[in-house]
């Protein structure tokens, strides 16, 4: 079987994907087969690593703090849209990271992007360094702070 479909899951969601995004009919379940069977042995190019997670308590904790975060971040965003404080700028933070796992990188983005109001723009892999958008950027040092605390820092913990 993993000789057929060496990643399994990914073959089932991109079906399952493709099926929600364009209806069932018979002919879509035939062509979501076909692209989840070749993007599936397409991966074997990719040689991807296998990820080094821990489960445990630091991945409900980030849950959670993501949660907050993106509930919090909605109502802020809201009021500068609708309310529009003069004192109030974005701008561009160039944020120095520990990190190295891929896939630590690769859901610290989904969390940035994710939260309204923040952008992930930029990995800069030489000098590891993320470049990011912030639609309120007050204090440039609290956001570094609060992002390598908050949300990299319990990454490390799950992916390194």
């Amino acid at each position: 079987m993993t000789r057929l479909l060496p990643y399994p899951l990914l073959s089932l969601a991109l079906l399952v994907m493709w099926l929600l995004l364009t209806g069932f009919s018979p002919g879509h379940l035939l062509l979501a087969a076909v692209v989840a069977l070749v993007v599936s042995r397409a991966m074997l190019a990719l040689k991807p690593e296998k990820p080094s997670i821990r489960f445990g308590w630091g991945m409900v904790k980030l849950a959670m703090i993501v949660l907050a975060d993106i509930i919090r971040s909605n109502i802020a965003v809201g009021r500068i849209v609708l309310f529009r404080p003069p004192q109030r700028r974005s701008g561009f933070i160039h944020l120095p990271i520990e990190m190295r796992s891929p896939y630590g990188l690769a859901v610290l983005a989904v969390i940035i992007t994710a939260t309204p109001g923040t952008l992930w723009l930029q990995h800069d892999i030489q000098r590891n360094m993320i470049l990011i958008h912030v639609l309120d950027l007050v204090d440039e040092e609290e956001w570094i702070r609060l992002i390598k605390h908050r949300y990299e820092r319990l990454l490390m913990e799950i992916f390194e």
